[in-house]
């Protein structure tokens, strides 16, 4: 019966759980490394180049749980604030993308300058270390599956995520 059911999974099953184990692999291994996730994927965003706090918040927005996004949550308007301004999400330990900015910045992994945020020599060798480190996680997640089953199935996500209205 146990084989039976096992056949039986739908792919929101595996969705969830690969889901789930790929953050408990990610959180184990990046924090032995002095960051979180989030931290970890705003150095990631940055190191593309300058970046402003908004198209930081964009670019990880994907990341966060459903539950936290921006475009969820709004302010009351009897409290006399905009409507249209998102109220920045927190995750489940309270911690805003912009907290975990101020917190590389505090640590001198990033520069706020004029133009938007970057990363100082510092935070860019910090990500250097971590992205050979986060390529070995990567690795791991996909042994074993040839590059064109790898390829297909994000090609069948991505086809999926526009079946239910994403627009990426």
């Amino acid at each position: 019966m146990a084989d039976f059911i096992a056949d039986q999974r739908p792919i929101g099953y595996w969705l969830k759980l690969v889901d789930r184990m790929i953050d408990e692999r990610f959180d184990s291994t990046i924090d032995e490394h002095g960051v979180t996730r989030r931290q970890w994927q705003v150095l990631n965003v940055l190191s593309v180049g300058t970046t402003t706090r908004d198209e930081l918040f964009v670019a990880i927005e994907p990341f966060l749980p459903a539950r936290t996004r921006a475009a969820d949550i709004r302010p009351p308007v009897a409290d006399g604030l905009d409507e249209a301004a998102p109220v920045e999400p927190a995750d489940a330990d309270g911690l805003t993308v912009s907290s975990e900015v101020d917190e590389l910045i505090e640590s001198e992994w990033v520069a706020d300058s004029p133009s938007g945020l970057v990363l100082t020599p510092t935070g860019r060798a910090a990500f250097e270390r971590i992205a050979d480190v986060v390529a070995g996680i990567r690795a791991s997640v996909t042994e074993g599956v040839g590059d064109d089953d790898y390829a297909t199935t994000v090609r069948s996500l991505e086809r999926m995520a526009a079946n239910l209205g994403w627009r990426g």
